[in-house]
């Protein structure tokens, strides 16, 4: 789970199909562009696993590749593939886990966003994503959220550096609202949320963002993230590292009753 080219498996496969039932026919790429009326770029792109098909596009290509509802059957498994593929495995372990613990550094866990704060994110990638794409994610993201009131109830931690909190990412109405929303969240009876504070002239949180948790098997991970890639630290002895790390965070930010007074100023500055 560490290095990948960023294409999911799912697109690539159906690429790989879409195409050999095109050169099965001996028909260019160009060809079956004008055949379903989109474009030969766009083919190019679903062929090689880059562009996620919409129904429309896949409902007239297996038409035209006389496909006899081969690639419609596919339709499902494409809407379920919603993650990056570096990410689904963290995906999987996130919503099973006991306990998760997180250090915010840049963006607020997803775990927390609001819808609106979730589209700024995901708008604000490069390379871009299209509108198709931004709403996929949004909504892949917030599904995530369902653990925030899973039975039995996970304990979540979250520490977040106060420069997040003050970063308007999409817009002042919408930081304030995200602010509400981490208020909501962090009255959850098994959710404590605390901020670092910028006046802290330094903290054991420097080596960057990070997450903790803890499997149902009482297996304890790290997981670390950026630039596209993903990392899951296993090692005990490094794991061992991380929580202690974290440990020392938790003392060095503000209190869970400091932090939520914080964060209601902030909301009212907006």
């Amino acid at each position: 789970m560490r290095d990948h080219d960023g294409r999911s498996v799912g697109l690539a496969i159906f690429g790989m199909q879409s195409r050999a039932l095109r050169e099965r026919l001996g028909m260019t790429q160009a060809e079956l562009a004008g055949h379903i009326g989109y474009s030969e770029s766009l083919v190019r792109m679903v062929e090689r696993g880059e562009r996620r098909p919409r129904p429309d596009y896949v409902e007239r290509v297996d038409k035209a590749l006389q496909a006899q509802g081969v690639l419609v059957a596919a339709t499902p498994f494409l809407r379920q593939d919603r993650y990056p593929p570096w990410f689904i495995e963290y995906v999987e372990t996130e919503a099973n886990a006991v306990s998760l613990y997180s250090y915010s550094t840049h963006v607020l866990h997803g775990l927390l966003q609001t819808e609106e704060y979730a589209r700024a994110v995901f708008s604000a990638r490069c390379p871009t994503l299209d509108d198709e794409e931004v709403e996929n994610r949004v909504v892949a993201r917030l599904d995530r959220q369902s653990l925030l009131n899973r039975r039995p109830a996970p304990t979540l931690g979250f520490v977040i550096e106060e420069w997040v909190l003050r970063r308007p990412v999409g817009g002042r109405a919408a930081l304030k609202a995200q602010l509400h929303r981490l208020l909501e969240c962090a009255a959850m009876r098994n959710v404590t949320v605390q901020v670092m504070p910028v006046e802290r002239e330094s903290h054991a949180g420097f080596d960057g963002p990070m997450t903790l948790l803890e499997t149902p098997e009482a297996r304890r991970l790290g997981y670390v993230e950026g630039q596209g890639v993903s990392t899951f630290v296993t090692k005990e002895t490094e794991v061992s590292v991380l929580e202690r790390r974290y440990g020392i965070i938790r003392t060095q930010a503000l209190t869970t009753e400091d932090s939520a007074r914080l964060i209601e100023c902030l909301a009212g500055e907006l």
